[in-house]
């Protein structure tokens, strides 16, 4: 099973996968740069080798990046939407020359209030950034809490994205579930993890389904806030891990973890919590 955690990009990516290896990771997400500021980074030759053969030292299976938290493809604002879509080129550019399986991207926010406008025009840009940066990296949207204006909260409107993604590139575009955020969203995975599973495979189908986030819930069922929290510790439970552990349609998916990482009493201690929160997620399979 490809299992892993986020792990921390800090000098380099080329640290990344011996991170991984420090809480025994099969499957890491990463930054490429820092997620809360527009500054380009480019990965040199010699960054992107070293990388590289740290995936191969580790035993690093699946590596993904997750965009810029500030990249916006929905925006009705012009400017905002070409700042958005640079950056969104840079993440994908550095993820083909990395080498990375994919690229995790939030649907983004309709400021308007336009939905459809926003749907398509996200789907046109990811689609139109794939053809210019070419390779083979999947592009992964993932499912939101449903705050505010964001998109892709329901299972119908990250169908209505990737339809809209041509067929040249459309077999490269999935779906990210985080586990918290669909329960934020008001989708059971605790009360009702079968009518879930099924509606996700009759709107989208489960092939789209590339990659799990595992997260708890810090705030209760369907309360559109985006709050993660340890395995077990939240208002999930243990009860939906224990049936995505064990859930045989979903052998071959990567799982990553986004829970809290900081000790209270060690706040540079990155790894213990990742390794309770794996340790906690392989008991479950091994039940």
């Amino acid at each position: 099973m490809l299992l892993g955690a986020h792990v921390s990009t800090a000098g380099g990516c080329r640290n990344a996968p011996q991170r991984g290896a420090d809480i025994g990771a099969t499957a890491i997400q990463i930054f490429t740069k820092q997620p809360n500021r527009w500054a380009e980074v480019e990965v040199s030759d010699e960054e992107c080798d070293l990388y590289r053969g740290g995936i191969h030292t580790h035993g690093v299976r699946y590596a993904v990046a997750h965009d810029s938290y500030l990249i916006n493809l929905a925006t009705a604002d012009p400017v905002l939407r070409e700042r958005s879509y640079a950056a969104f080129r840079g993440e994908l550019r550095r993820a083909v020359r990395l080498g990375l399986d994919a690229l995790v991207t939030h649907p983004g926010n309709a400021t308007d209030g336009d939905v459809a406008r926003g749907l398509w025009q996200n789907a046109e840009l990811i689609a139109q950034a794939m053809e210019e940066e070419g390779g083979t990296v999947e592009v992964l949207l993932e499912t939101t809490a449903g705050s505010g204006k964001v998109l892709g909260s329901r299972f119908e409107e990250l169908r209505e994205m990737i339809d809209r993604i041509p067929p040249a590139v459309r077999g490269r575009v999935g779906v990210c579930v985080d586990t918290c955020h669909v329960y934020a969203a008001g989708y059971d995975l605790r009360g009702d993890y079968d009518g879930v599973i099924a509606q996700f495979a009759d709107v989208i189908g489960l092939d789209r389904l590339r990659l799990f986030h595992l997260n708890d819930s810090m705030t209760p069922f369907a309360s559109k806030r985006d709050r993660h929290a340890a395995i077990g510790e939240g208002s999930l439970g243990d009860e939906p891990f224990r049936r995505l552990m064990n859930d045989e349609r979903f052998a071959h998916v990567p799982r990553v973890l986004e829970t809290p990482k900081e000790l209270p009493e060690d706040p540079k201690d990155l790894v213990t919590l990742d390794r309770r929160n794996l340790a906690r997620l392989r008991a479950f399979l091994e039940a």
